[in-house]
């Protein structure tokens, strides 16, 4: 059967944008496991402060992200998934948009008591410089036309936002010039 014998984990995440950060939880997550799901969260929001690119937008940035670094994409999953407000069935409601999986990757407590209470095991990543590597800063930045947010993230994604005029998105719906 295909599932016995394959370690898999599941790392969810808002990716609003995906940056340095993230991009190393992956690799870290795939030195300890043969299989990544990676949950695009909150898939059905989009064009708003916190959430400014859509799900596709957002697969295909970390698609991008993936390859400039080299990692083989047949080991990793993308897979969007609408918000359900109930906490308490979470993980179950993850597990229906996903393959099997014996792990969940998380650094948050609520997640990674959400993903124990379901009986999952948990991989904690280190922190990979939380302060600087965070979607809401980088956005901050993007606002306030600081061109170090670039650093942040992979060149090709930079390149995507940049061609989807993903700055000037987030600026008008804000509401800044």
């Amino acid at each position: 059967m295909y599932w016995e014998g394959v370690s898999r984990a599941v790392y969810a995440g808002r990716f609003q944008p995906i940056h340095w950060g993230h991009v190393n939880v992956i690799k870290w997550g795939l030195e300890k496991v043969d299989e990544l799901v990676i949950v695009v969260g909150t898939a059905q929001e989009s064009h708003t402060v916190v959430n400014p690119f859509t799900a596709g937008e957002r697969i295909v940035m970390i698609k991008l992200a993936l390859k400039e670094v080299g990692i083989d994409l047949s080991r990793v999953y993308i897979i969007p998934v609408p918000d359900i407000l109930m906490n308490s069935v979470w993980v179950h409601y993850l597990a229906m948009y996903t393959p099997k999986f014996k792990y969940g990757i998380a650094r948050n407590p609520l997640v990674i008591r959400l993903f124990k209470e379901a009986g999952y095991e948990v991989l904690i990543p280190p922190p990979y410089d939380r302060v600087k590597y965070s979607s809401t800063r980088i956005r901050k930045l993007m606002l306030t036309n600081d061109p170090s947010w670039r650093e942040l993230l992979p060149n090709s994604v930079v390149e995507f936002i940049e061609e989807i005029k993903g700055v000037e998105r987030l600026k008008y719906v804000v509401g800044v010039d």
